[in-house]
């Protein structure tokens, strides 16, 4: 599943122990994940949507 961390906040990612970068990445779908979606940690996103958005949007 791809996560990006919720505006303002800083989450640590526990199987790389390192910070979750703004842009996201892929995580495993664990429970801790799930977790942090829930708890409005970390947004679901698609990897391909925020590629494109760094690139400049639509072509």
């Amino acid at each position: 599943m791809f996560v990006k961390p919720s505006p303002g906040l800083v989450i640590r990612d526990p199987d790389l122990l390192d910070l979750l970068p703004d842009e996201g990445r892929e995580v495993p779908e664990s429970d801790y994940w799930h977790r942090r979606v829930r708890d409005g940690d970390v947004v679901t996103g698609d990897a391909a949507k925020t590629a494109k958005a760094k690139k400049g949007g639509a072509e």
